[in-house]
Formats: C-alpha cells, sequence, structure tokens
C-alpha cells in the first residue's frame, strides 16, 4: 500500500529534511519488523499443524488398537458365554439325571424295605462333584435333538 507523500518545504529547514528521514528510518524498520513477526507467526503456525497432523496420526493408530482390542474381547466373550450355555444345560440334564436316579433309588428302596447303601451322598449342588478326578464325558453333540 503507498501512503501519500509529502510535498517537500521550501524552507531553510534542514530539521524537516532529517525529521523526514529519521520518519522514513523508521518505518522501514517497523516494515522490516513486521514481516519477521509475520514470518515468524506463519512458521510457528506451520509446526502447530505438523504437531497435530503427527497427533491426529498417532491416534488413529491408537484407536485402531483399541478397536482390534474390543474385537477381540468380544470375541472372547461370545466364545466364553458359549461355552458356558453349554455347560449351563449339560448341568441342568446331569441335575435331572441325578434327581431321577435319586427317585429310582428310592422307590427301589421303598418296594424292598431294604435300605440302599449308596455310595454318592446326596448332594445339593449338584455341579460340585463329590469325586471332581472323574470327568463328566459329554459333547455339543449330547443334548441336541
Amino acid at each position: 500500500m503507498a501512503s501519500p507523500q509529502r510535498p517537500a518545504s521550501s524552507g531553510s529547514g534542514s530539521d524537516m529534511g532529517s525529521g523526514n528521514v529519521g520518519m522514513d528510518e523508521r518505518k522501514r524498520k517497523r516494515m522490516e519488523s513486521n514481516r519477521l513477526s509475520a514470518q515468524r507467526s506463519r512458521m510457528k503456525k506451520q509446526k502447530l499443524m505438523e504437531d497435530l497432523i503427527r497427533q491426529v496420526a498417532q491416534l488413529q493408530k491408537a484407536n485402531v488398537g483399541l478397536v482390534e482390542s474390543i474385537n477381540a474381547t468380544t470375541q472372547n466373550y461370545v466364545d466364553v458365554e458359549s461355552r458356558n450355555n453349554f455347560l449351563r444345560a449339560q448341568m441342568m440334564e446331569l441335575t435331572d439325571r441325578l434327581g431321577s436316579l435319586n427317585s429310582l433309588l428310592q422307590m427301589v428302596e421303598d418296594a424292598s424295605l431294604l435300605a440302599l447303601d449308596i455310595p454318592y451322598p446326596m448332594i445339593e449342588q449338584p455341579w460340585q462333584a463329590p469325586f471332581p478326578s472323574q470327568p463328566i464325558l459329554a459333547n455339543v453333540h449330547t443334548f441336541q435333538c
């Protein structure tokens, strides 16, 4: 932007001429200072932008890792839940079988009027087997219709 120039005065004023030169020098220094300040500001803004872009990349990478972790945990949960449902069904079936066998033994005992020595104690919680070293062999197809 060009500023309007003042006409030179026609006096003996060497003061005016030197004052005008001093003002031009101050104006030039101020313009140089403003230019350098603007350059520093642009460089600072550029560095900030690069830092933000780097941070976005790091956050996106962390996000991908979290999504993978969530997916793996979700799959693990589904697997455990499926196994748990199978074991619940197996427990219910075995509880029913145990109840039936106990009823049968009771009927035999009542009919024969003899006390039968049952080697396995009656337990309130059938999933807590009295002899845990004896595994119950079953597979998924055991309980399917």
